[in-house]
């Protein structure tokens, strides 16, 4: 993934931000909207569009655009920082293929000891049984 390609295909959008912070903040659009398009993307293949698709599925609308907002500082230029860090951490998150699983056997000595816990939970049931008179 080149994150300096990607970062160029990113669309950045100021946006009055809401919540305390007095007269100033009625003039000054510290909130960003930071958009991206994934499926006209030239940055990722077929294959990882699909698995970003899949993975981040609920972050994309049905335009095939995935929106951030930020609004954490005051400062519009940290707030664009933020954005594109979380915007690049949940696409590398994206892309990580899981391992497949193996499946394994019991060992022999695992076996053996539930065995022998199998043997000794059915003989302490069978003491409780009441005794049979012959």
């Amino acid at each position: 993934m080149n994150v300096a390609n990607l970062i160029k295909e990113l669309q950045f959008k100021a946006i009055r931000s809401s919540g305390a912070g007095g007269q100033h903040v009625n003039k000054v659009s510290s909130k960003i909207e930071l958009t991206f398009n994934l499926t006209d993307s030239k940055v990722f293949s077929i294959e990882e569009k699909e698995r970003l698709q899949l993975k981040i599925s609920n972050k994309i609308n049905k335009e095939g655009n995935m929106v951030l907002f930020c609004d954490e500082s005051r400062s519009q230029h940290k707030n664009k920082e933020i954005a594109i860090k979380r915007f690049i951490e949940m696409l590398k998150n994206g892309l990580i293929i899981p391992k497949k699983r193996k499946a394994t056997k019991p060992s022999k000595a695992s076996l053996i000891k539930k065995a022998e816990n199998k043997k000794k939970l059915s003989q302490k049931k069978s003491l409780r049984k009441k005794p049979t008179i012959d």
